[in-house]
């Protein structure tokens, strides 16, 4: 296998549909779909699974891909389970995504563009070779350009999205079945969130917008809250609604964002929380964080601030302890141990060129690796944050690339540093008792 599809975690149709059309234009690749996949999506994969079965990331041998194909998707966090390739240097990367670059873009060649639905970018290739498409094909791609277009109402959608949709049911796409996956089921589990979101409904202005925002613990797999939330919005007749669903047993936080006015950009706003989505529509799923706390970011992101009273020069640790890129991990290692810390910036210099972490010494494999300089092991993705920014703003960096600790720099220099423990105290200390 040197060639693999895959898409966003979560995958929604707009992502099935893409992996589908990229199947036709690189007909050698595989396609490897996430072990998340919206539950209305897996129902469709369900019923025609004669048609379309793919196997899921964890089922496949990376070891041998050459070149990976990224539909609906252009940062690697959003992928599942692919470490293996991040590590490979030799492999060609392509991507197909109409998501704007959040500063997190994989590298590689990308075809871009800011288009209602990515599979209007993979549409267009498809009408240039004169592809032959099959009804079922026709009917997939069709729900997946109605899902991310809100049935070409959303401001996001643009003239060739319109096109792509006649295209499509000139190939007898099925509007009928479209239709049908397109309404997800509303059921007691839907409607029990429903109540207890408008029971307990935060509405506030923030920045000009009407919001309204609703936390609440839920149990076990609950199926379409994406729509509940929209109805949340609806029947709550604001600009923007947020559902926070806290899932205690897992310690994670679902944050679903759904809007109605076209001056707001939940994509962006959920791509600062670490997930992803589009200007009316997005969702991000945060580990070990208080829902309050969300909260407040989201307040925050909306109300476009910047900076607080408090500054990350006011939180982080200093002086740094750092090693020079010469230095054995052998070293490093001890060092690591001796101070309790669980990463190291390494330096040449007063210059930052890395940061060591523990999880880099998994990548040993002989003793005699121990020997070698910590520049070889290191990451060089280096992320950092200046003295004068807030800790809101280094949380969102924290969880938008996953890391633990950043480097405060100033002129070139390191200063300081701040952990995701002393933001997440901060953010906690201001929580009412």
């Amino acid at each position: 296998m040197k060639e693999i599809i895959t898409t966003h975690k979560n995958t929604d149709f707009d992502a099935l549909a893409s992996v589908v059309a990229a199947g036709l234009i690189y007909p050698d690749a595989r396609i490897v779909l996430p072990r998340q996949i919206n539950p209305n999506v897996k129902s469709f994969l369900s019923i025609h699974k004669d048609v379309f079965e793919f196997p899921r990331a964890d089922q496949v041998d990376l070891e041998d891909v050459e070149r990976l194909v990224v539909v609906d998707a252009n940062a690697w966090r959003r992928l599942d389970r692919l470490d293996t390739l991040r590590q490979k240097k030799d492999l060609d990367i392509v991507m197909w995504d109409h998501h704007p670059d959040d500063g997190d873009l994989m590298p590689g060649w990308s075809c871009s563009e800011p288009v209602g639905a990515n599979i209007t970018l993979m549409l267009r290739v498809l009408k240039e070779r004169r592809t032959l498409l099959t009804p079922i094909q026709a009917t997939l791609f069709l729900i997946g350009l109605y899902e991310d277009t809100g049935s070409l109402t959303f401001s996001s959608t643009c003239a060739e999205d319109a096109h792509c949709a006649g295209y499509l049911l000139d190939r007898k796409a099925d509007l009928t079945l479209a239709g049908h996956f397109l309404t997800p089921a509303y059921g007691q589990r839907q409607k029990e969130v429903l109540f207890e979101l408008l029971k307990s409904a935060d509405r506030r202005k923030v920045n000009g917008y009407r919001i309204a925002m609703g936390a609440l613990p839920v149990e076990g797999h609950v199926e379409n809250l994406a729509m509940v939330v929209s109805m949340y919005m609806n029947i709550a007749n604001v600009d923007a609604a947020f559902g926070l669903f806290e899932s205690r047993d897992q310690n994670k936080c679902m944050v679903i964002g759904r809007a109605a006015n076209e001056g707001l950009d939940i994509g962006g706003i959920m791509r600062c929380l670490g997930g992803g989505g589009h200007p009316a529509a997005g969702s991000a799923v945060l580990k070990g964080v208080n829902p309050q706390v969300v909260e407040e970011m989201i307040t925050d992101l909306i109300a476009g601030n910047q900076q607080t009273s408090v500054q990350v020069s006011d939180l982080m640790s200093f002086p740094v302890h750092t090693v020079e890129a010469g230095t054995s991990m052998r070293e490093a290692g001890m060092l690591l141990r001796n101070k309790g810390c669980t990463g190291l910036p390494v330096v040449k210099g007063d210059r930052l060129v890395g940061i060591l972490s523990r999880r880099d010494f998994k990548r040993l494999r002989k003793e005699r690796q121990l020997d070698s300089p910590v520049k070889a092991f290191m990451s060089t993705r280096i992320k950092t944050i200046g003295p004068g920014e807030s800790p809101l703003r280094a949380a969102h960096i924290m969880v938008r690339y996953d890391i633990g600790r950043l480097p405060v720099v100033e002129k070139g220099r390191i200063i300081g540093i701040i952990t995701r423990t002393d933001t997440m105290r901060y953010f906690y200390d201001l929580l009412p008792d």
